[in-house]
């Protein structure tokens, strides 16, 4: 080679050759220093010496039958370092004809070095298959990897079990310690799960605190529950993040191949409804997808996201009812009721959408996302000098959250201009008797925030003279079932006259939901409950028509009348005839 052309060559990227039989007759500066040889340990030795055992005997097969034809070879080669390291060459090889016999007298290699950009793409590559936080398959991978799964499954005829696993407590975690310890937790859990599920199985994780089990193989009912069971226990283990223990739970919905006979899709759909299913039933569980119940359940399903689409579209709205003192007039509080501004149908009342949310956690982000407005509109009505108590109705998933202290603590702590007595927490009577130890002593520490608690509902539940002990309410709200007839039914007229009696009793404040006319206003009266809400007074309203309503607001006359003050009527004594 001309050796201007070799300096050239040797300055511009790795120069060697060979003799026909493979043996190395010349290397350059680059070569050596990449490879880590020197040049004497590297001359007259076979080229195989950088061999990796990267490429399969094809590979190498096919380049030598290339050059051999006296054809240029290029391609990208893995070689081995005198270290061990492997480095990734784009390789061009030029057979050299001896033109006397037309044969190969020797062999001439280019080489660069692209091992950078091999393992940038390579990086490029696994990220796009994989979930960059906990190393898992992503959704993309998961694909792939799924429809591998059910096609082995098919062919040896083995069952195979998709888990759907989301987990409980996750928000509070995010919301109470931070996104980074949030973070933590879920590489965390990715290697709980990864070193309890076997080799052949997949775990991938899909968006968020949401993750996906493949099992590949499933003998049969009892190892596949106590597969799910040693999952729970991984799961729900107390987590060291921070110096703090956490600990959250993991609600796991499977459906099982080939008894569902659907593809990856559809088999990831119902394992999420089934993990739906299991939320429904409460935290640290697994519920198998029903095929029998598919359509009932992807019903419920449908309509609970699409409450959940409606909160964070920002189309549920707030009207306030007035609390009032019948005799006075004066408004002495609101209660916030929940509306849906739905897009097509209107507004829609809480009964056609409430039930469901409640069976789920979603009703725990809709209750904090009401405190949170109530507050903001305090603050707003307190700007502008006017300012009532407002009831707010917490669900019992919601208050039996064992965090509910806390978040209702953090919330008060954004809103340092209002006033904690300014809230009052409603929880209906049979919430209040299933777990009173819990509840009492919840309510105790919200109380001890400044915030006030009504007993909302009283009479449908059974809450005994002890539990009203225990249950330090300030408020106690007659259901308005009782108050609508206490005008024609004595059953109705004499609960609602226990209530008032046992409430003033305990000195507790009385309110009669449901008020409907000016005659069941006066017949309270007569019985000793001031303070009532309803239709006749007032329907709930947006709360830019509060401070209007409030202004105008005069009780009717006969509440006032001097008639009608005094002892309260026994129901013999014509409580009974219209007044």
């Amino acid at each position: 080679m001309d050796k201007k052309y070799r300096r050239a060559v040797d300055a511009a990227a790795m120069f060697s050759e060979t003799d026909a039989s493979g043996r190395i007759t010349y290397v350059n500066d680059q070569f050596c220093n990449l490879f880590g040889y020197r040049r004497e340990e590297l001359l007259g030795a076979n080229h195989r010496l950088l061999n990796s055992g990267h490429h399969p005997g094809e590979f190498f097969s096919a380049m030598w039958h290339t050059i051999s034809l006296g054809q240029v070879w290029k391609g990208d080669i893995c070689n081995r370092a005198k270290d061990g390291t492997l480095r990734w060459v784009d390789t061009t090889l030029v057979p050299v004809i001896d033109d006397a016999t037309g044969q190969v007298e020797r062999y001439l290699a280019i080489r660069f070095d692209v091992s950078d950009k091999r393992q940038q793409l390579h990086s490029l590559q696994w990220r796009v298959g994989h979930d960059v936080l906990t190393g898992l398959p992503n959704r993309t991978y998961l694909s792939d990897l799924l429809d591998q799964a059910l096609a082995f499954s098919q062919s040896e005829n083995f069952p195979l079990a998709v888990c759907m696993l989301d987990l409980d407590g996750f928000k509070a975690v995010n919301d109470g310690h931070g996104h980074a310890s949030g973070d933590q937790l879920l590489v965390e859990v990715a290697r709980r799960l990864r070193s309890i599920v076997r080799g052949e199985d997949v775990v991938a994780r899909l968006a968020g605190d949401e993750f996906v089990l493949v099992l590949r193989h499933v003998p049969g009912m009892d190892e596949l529950h106590g597969a799910l069971n040693r999952v729970l226990v991984a799961v729900s283990t107390p987590y060291s993040i921070g110096g703090k223990s956490i600990k959250v739970f993991a609600s796991i919905g499977v459906t099982l191949f080939p008894w569902d006979n659907e593809n990856a899709e559809t088999l990831l759909r119902h394992a999420d409804q089934a993990m739906y299913m299991a939320k429904q039933s409460g935290r640290n569980r697994f519920h198998l997808f029903d095929v029998s119940r598919d359509k009932e359940v992807r019903a419920t399903y449908q309509s609970v996201e699409r409450v959940r689409q409606a909160l964070a579209a920002h189309e549920l709205r707030l009207h306030f009812q007035p609390k009032v003192n019948m005799r006075s007039g004066a408004v002495v509080g609101l209660e916030a009721l929940l509306r849906w501004k739905h897009p097509q149908r209107g507004l829609v009342p809480p009964r056609e959408f409430l039930p469901l949310a409640e069976e789920t956690d979603l009703i725990v982000e809709i209750g904090e996302w009401v405190m949170e407005q109530v507050m903001t509109q305090l603050q707003l009505w307190q700007q502008a000098g006017q300012g009532w108590p407002v009831s707010i109705n917490i669900s019992a998933r919601h208050f039996q959250r064992a965090d509910f202290v806390e978040r209702l603590r953090q919330m008060l702590g954004r809103h340092p201009d209002v006033a904690p007595r300014m809230l009052d927490l409603q929880i209906v009577e049979s919430v209040a008797v299933e777990n009173l130890q819990h509840v009492s002593a919840c309510m105790q520490a919200c109380q001890a925030l400044g915030v006030g608690f009504s007993l909302g509902g009283f009479g449908t539940g059974y809450c005994s003279l002890n539990d009203l002990k225990h249950l330090r309410t300030q408020t106690i709200k007659i259901d308005k079932s009782f108050i609508r007839d206490i005008l024609v039914n004595r059953d109705d007229l004499a609960l609602t006259k226990a209530v008032i009696g046992l409430a003033q009793a305990f000195d507790r404040q009385v309110v009669a939901e449901g008020l409907d006319s000016l005659e069941h206003g006066q017949l309270l009266l007569r019985l000793g409950c001031e303070i009532a809400q309803g239709y006749f007074i007032a329907r709930p309203m947006p709360p830019e028509q509060i401070p209007g309503w409030v202004t105008r607001f005069v009780p009717p006359p006969q509440w006032r009348h001097p008639d009608i003050q005094g002892e309260p009527v026994s129901a013999s004594d014509s409580a009974l005839r219209p007044v």
